[in-house]
């Protein structure tokens, strides 16, 4: 790896400054080659507040020039790359518009320096997404990170959002789901239950698999409804568009099973590391809570968060901002470590 790995600070109010903090200083080997892209003074609160919790001395904060020094070879300590003007006191665990900016920021920096070829891979801390709605323009059009990177690589690319179609993997070691639909209410999900967005979800997935496998995915597709609507009795979407478009896939090249019933399809793609092997590479599902709940009941601490389709690496924690314990030291970086993993394994598959 040649370029730095670029993460993110998210919100300030939040408990992604300490867990970036805790990162370097537990997975020290891990964070290497890595820099902050955030404010240089609430990554030294950060340092002082978890030295201060665990009776330790604080890391040293090194302000960067560019993130290419980080390749260069530099001391212990955390690396950031002061993003905008200095952020200014933010109380933990409280909706503050001038942290939404300021993480809105972060996040577009970081995809341009990708897009641009500066750094290797993004890996982003947890965002609020009210904070980024308070921000006002442009991060207020955004529901969260996936919308601000898919516009920031549309206008980068000269594309309509539309023309550059993204998709969200949650993914841990034993399961991978692929969402069609994200940040929308229970009955727009639904609604975005559509054939052209089936296919294209399954194509998008089919591709970043395959590269990331080195073979044809195996991919399983959630129904919408209860036992994949019974032949039609509790809903027709899964003969008159799910089906369909699972077919279509087929013939595009897609090695696709579906619909099956959504409470027992993730079961089957579960697999246990040397012990049980799936019976899919990954499950597609329908909306946000059908297919996250089951990633996150196997362990936050495990997942991370992948968005597919990007013509960069993104990857983040699969957790939020955690604004009840923002502030106490207690927050654990197991899953920004394992997004870190993850984008370095990305950039060598």
């Amino acid at each position: 790896m040649n370029l730095p790995i670029a993460i993110t600070m998210g919100d300030a109010a939040g408990i992604g400054p300490e867990i970036i903090a805790k990162l370097y200083r537990d997975y020290a080997e891990l964070a290497q080659g890595t820099f902050v892209a955030g404010d240089v003074h609430t990554m030294r609160r950060a340092s002082a507040l978890i030295a201060g919790t665990d009776g330790v001395v604080a890391q040293p904060v090194l302000q960067l020039h560019s993130g290419q020094e980080v390749m260069a070879g530099m001391g212990p300590g955390i690396a950031v790359l002061q993003i905008a003007s200095g952020l200014g006191e933010v109380r933990p665990g409280l909706v503050d518009a001038q942290a939404g900016t300021f993480a809105g920021q972060c996040i577009v920096w970081a995809a341009q320096a990708a897009l641009r070829g500066d750094i290797a891979a993004l890996v982003t801390a947890p965002i609020h997404k009210e904070a980024l709605h308070a921000a006002g323009e442009p991060f207020s059009r955004y529901p969260g990170h996936t919308e601000i990177l898919q516009a920031t690589a549309a206008a980068y690319l000269g594309r309509s959002a539309g023309e550059v179609p993204v998709r969200m993997m949650l993914a841990n070691d034993e399961l991978r789901v692929v969402l069609v639909s994200i940040h929308v209410s229970l009955r727009e999900a639904i609604e975005a239950v559509t054939f052209d967005n089936v296919l294209q979800t399954l194509l998008i997935t089919h591709a970043a698999l395959q590269g990331v496998l080195g073979r044809v995915p195996r991919i399983a597709v959630a129904g919408l409804n209860p036992h994949a609507g019974e032949g039609g009795l509790f809903g027709r979407e899964e003969i008159e568009i799910i089906a369909p478009a699972v077919a279509q896939a087929r013939l595009q090249g897609c090695d696709v099973t579906g619909p099956i019933a959504p409470d027992t399809v993730f079961m089957r793609a579960r697999g246990t590391p040397g012990a049980r092997a799936a019976e899919f590479d990954a499950v597609v599902a329908m909306y946000h809570d059908q297919g996250l709940i089951p990633v996150k009941y196997l362990g936050v601490d495990k997942g991370v968060n992948v968005t597919l389709g990007l013509p960069l690496i993104r990857t983040s924690p699969d957790h939020g901002t955690a604004f009840d314990i923002a502030g106490q030291g207690r927050a654990d970086p197991a899953s920004l470590a394992e997004a870190v993993r993850v984008a370095k394994a990305l950039l060598t598959s």
